[in-house]
């Protein structure tokens, strides 16, 4: 067994590790932690694939970025663990079945059947100066270009929904209005209010 199986069997270890950890934790922001676990374990394999690009993506997008998002909410949240747990129990058979058919159907789409060493032998070796950034970016921008510039517009779209959802016109939203402060005069705002002193008792 050479060394490049011998770390490919102990990061495909921690990640499995990880996940099923993360599965079950108890405490939420435990479970993305073994969440960045997995992904680390996981941008590690794609390194020994010679797929640095995905694996650095995958580090600074969803460890560095999503994440930390994740984390913060999980923290900004107050969490009653007891409703958690009762629904938990109450999804438990469904989301079972649910499993076992994702199982089932990861088995037979990445089976060894489509998936084995006879039908995608071990990728090629490359030169010290090759670059997949570079066949990447071929590949995109030249078979996959519409695809791509799609994505980019329904991503540009969902952006556009989320600005216009965040600032809906709501009947209890405070907002400030530049131009009734501008031309506010001093009777709009002061009031002077006369009050008779009361009256001096007699000694």
């Amino acid at each position: 067994m050479s060394s490049e199986q011998i770390i490919f069997y102990i990061l495909s270890f921690w990640f499995i590790a990880s996940s099923l950890a993360m599965i079950f934790a108890r405490n939420a922001a435990k479970a993305v932690l073994f969440l960045v676990l997995g992904f680390f374990s996981a941008a590690s394999i794609w390194i020994l694939l010679e797929a640095e690009f995905l694996a650095i993506t995958l580090i600074l997008v969803y460890v560095g970025a999503v994440m930390v998002l994740f984390l913060f909410v999980i923290k900004m949240l107050n969490i009653d663990k007891s409703t958690l747990r009762a629904k938990f129990a109450g999804y438990l058979p469904l989301g079972l079945i649910v499993a076992l058919i994702i199982i089932a159907e990861m088995t037979l789409v990445l089976g060894s059947a489509q998936f084995g060493l006879d039908a995608m032998p071990s990728p090629a070796r490359h030169a010290a100066d090759y670059s997949n950034i570079t066949e990447l970016a071929l590949q995109l921008y030249t078979t996959y270009v519409y695809p791509f510039e799609l994505a980019a517009v329904l991503l540009l779209i969902a952006i556009i929904a989320a600005i216009t959802l965040v600032h809906k016109q709501e009947i209890n939203r405070k907002k400030q209005s530049i131009s009734e402060q501008v031309n506010v005069q001093a009777k709009d705002r002061v009031r002077i209010v006369s009050i008779a002193s009361p009256p001096k008792e007699d000694k």
